[in-house]
């Protein structure tokens, strides 16, 4: 009898193991991206859909606004599985793929037309380089073109930015050897620091999208915005992907499947809002600055010098940059 009861005892435990499901996970994620932002809006609706169509063994759990530090220190928590991912700046991922980094070198893009048309040839080279480099993404979001904006005087040469107290995310390598070739000596800052910096004269001009700077809320302390593109940037969700592969093969398809199409609407939706923010700028009173086309030529003449140190230094591969070189090259020629 106690043979029997023990076997039947077994198989009831195997039955209950069996009915609890498997490959179930939570996936903490953490932004500087504040609740009821566009970002956060479309990736609740995305988890929302995720967790239904996976019948709840896949959620998301979002920190939002910065809560869990900066990118940098989100990315720590991955590392040590406090964290399975991040909604970032693509170039806070260089360490797992350096050539991400090459959207952002100094003047290189002109115009919108000329990001889309290397943006789709690259994404697809840069996404592959980081779900290499242990991310699992799904494509990259336009954070938009940086314009510098300044406080107290227009800037629309090198040599006046050379003037200006300068912000620079604190521990970006790349921002602060641009600085280092373009000759400003930049105040480094965390994000949270650049508004009340602004406003007690610790800096006086920043490199920011139209969206970031009335999101920021810098925009109020600004009167001047140099009208040339100073650099493109994109976000991406990266997810750890150890913690994505214990997710079953079917909920890992979902997941891409929805949050690939997520990020093509965040993607598509920041182009209008830059645009819209770009006009807001100058409803607020904001003065445009045009550089001459000499003054232009200069501002290239260095940002190609600092491309140059950036690839000695490793930042990127001589490879990315040749691509993004060579597609700008036949964007400008009206190739297709």
């Amino acid at each position: 009898m106690t043979r029997k009861f023990l076997g039947v005892l077994a198989a009831s435990f195997l039955a209950s193991a069996l009915a609890v499901p498997v490959h179930a996970a939570t996936l903490k994620i953490a932004t500087l991206s504040p609740d009821g932002s566009l970002w956060m809006t479309k990736m609740r609706a995305g988890a929302a859909d995720i967790k239904t169509r996976t019948e709840g063994r896949v959620e998301f759990k979002f920190y939002t606004g910065g809560t869990m530090g900066t990118d940098k220190a989100v990315l720590s928590k991955i590392r040590i599985g406090q964290l399975q991912g991040g909604a970032i700046t693509g170039g806070s991922l260089a360490d797992a793929a350096r050539d991400i980094q090459v959207y952002s070198l100094p003047l290189k893009f002109r115009s919108f037309n000329e990001v889309d048309l290397v943006r789709g040839k690259m994404d697809p080279v840069l996404s592959k380089q980081l779900e290499d480099g242990g991310y699992v993404n799904f494509g990259f979001a336009e954070g938009g073109f940086a314009y510098a904006m300044s406080k107290n005087a227009p800037v629309t040469s090198v040599a006046g930015l050379r003037k200006q107290r300068v912000w620079i995310p604190d521990n970006d390598h790349q921002a602060e050897l641009a600085m280092k070739v373009f000759q400003v000596t930049p105040v480094p800052l965390s994000l949270a620091d650049v508004l009340p910096s602004l406003q007690t004269g610790i800096i006086d001009t920043v490199a920011s999208s139209p969206i970031a700077a009335v999101a920021l809320q810098w925009h109020t302390q600004v009167k001047y915005f140099t009208d040339l593109p100073l650099s493109y940037f994109v976000g991406t969700l990266a997810i750890d992907k150890k913690a994505f592969g214990r997710l079953a093969p079917a909920d890992q398809a979902v997941v891409r499947e929805v949050m690939s199409r997520v990020f093509r609407e965040i993607d598509a939706q920041n182009r209008k809002d830059n645009v819209s923010a770009y006009g807001a700028l100058l409803k607020q009173g904001i003065k445009p600055v045009k550089p001459t086309a000499a003054e232009v030529a200069d501002w290239e003449r260095n940002g190609e010098l600092a491309t140059a140190q950036m690839i000695k230094d490793g930042i990127v591969s001589a490879g990315a940059a040749q691509q993004l070189n060579t597609l700008l090259a036949t964007a400008r020629a009206g190739k297709k």
